[in-house]
């Protein structure tokens, strides 16, 4: 077990650094560059952007800069923003509760809703709501997500006026209530796409599991169909799901990115929208490498919860 977690440790080291490698290289090579915004200053002149770039070593060749800033990475110096000039990791963490918040609530969501909708699918294949599961995930797969967003703003914000369109939280309250309220819409919408995604592979690893022969003798022995179904069936039928939930990751947080832009959700997402726009590159280099530990961590902890649960991997 010890093995499988060094090498895992590895891969993900290298895959970091490639990451990494592979980003500050798009970001540098862009139309515009690091320099763009402070070109837009009325009365700037070239001469002052070659100092300002001087000062900032963007007059280095990239692969120099590309190691300085691994280097000032690895000692746990992130940089500072072009906007304000914070550190970039205070800017993340300041965001990174909002993001965890909404990931969390929808990942609960869809896999609880997910679970559910694919068991019972699996138990009445054919059936109406077999066919009305396909069909609605379909079409949560078909539309996009910003999509949702704004159709769920106009019904339930502008018509029935039931939810906030917007923001964390009430400016002046702040209660849990107030963040529940503003939290409903957000994390309906990013579930939509994942309840689908889930629903369909619960629904394929049931039918695989129930079709094995250890449910049949379980059946043989008299056994009630419930309780076949909640002892046998559904533990066998979670084992990929675990791994399925680490690497929709990536999925989750590329959702979580347009719906914190629709319902201006102060995340990690709208954060990296705004420096973007703004050319922050030290604030994206940042979010990127936090985004790309957060999905390799997220599946390595799949992993290893897949290695502890079935003893087939554990004992391998």
């Amino acid at each position: 077990m010890l093995r499988y977690l060094l090498g895992r440790l590895w891969q993900s080291l290298i895959l970091l650094l490639l990451v990494s490698m592979i980003g500050f290289a798009v970001l540098n090579l862009a139309p515009g560059g690091p320099l763009s915004q402070y070109a837009l200053t009325p009365g700037m002149t070239q001469e002052t952007l070659d100092r300002i770039s001087e000062q900032m070593g963007l007059n280095r060749p990239l692969p120099i800069q590309y190691l300085d800033w691994l280097w000032r990475l690895l000692q746990g110096d992130w940089g500072r923003s072009y906007r304000d000039g914070q550190p970039v990791l205070n800017i993340i963490t300041g965001h990174l509760f909002a993001t965890l918040l909404l990931m969390g609530s929808s990942t609960v969501l869809s896999i609880a809703v997910g679970t559910w909708v694919g068991i019972k699918g699996a138990t009445k294949r054919y059936s109406i709501f077999d066919y009305s599961a396909t069909i609605g995930a379909m079409v949560a797969l078909s539309i996009p997500t910003f999509w949702f967003g704004l159709v769920a703003i106009y019904l339930f914000s502008l018509k029935l006026k039931w939810l906030p369109a917007g923001n964390m939280y009430t400016i002046g309250n702040g209660s849990i209530s107030d963040y529940a309220i503003h939290l409903i819409m957000p994390t309906v919408v990013l579930a939509l796409v994942n309840v689908a995604v889930w629903s369909r592979y619960m629904r394929t690893a049931t039918l695989d599991v129930i079709h094995q022969d250890f449910v049949r003798t379980a059946k043989a022995k008299g056994l009630s169909e419930r309780r076949v179904l909640m002892k046998h069936v559904v533990g066998n039928a979670l084992l990929p799901m675990i791994t399925l939930a680490g690497l929709q990751l990536p999925t989750i947080l590329g959702g979580a990115l347009v719906t914190e832009t629709v319902f201006t959700w102060p995340g990690m997402g709208r954060l990296f929208l705004d420096s973007l726009g703004y050319s922050d590159y030290p604030v994206v280099m940042g979010l990127l490498m936090f985004s790309a530990i957060l999905v390799l961590f997220g599946s390595l902890v799949a992993d290893l919860l897949v290695a502890f649960v079935d003893p087939r991997i554990r004992l391998s």
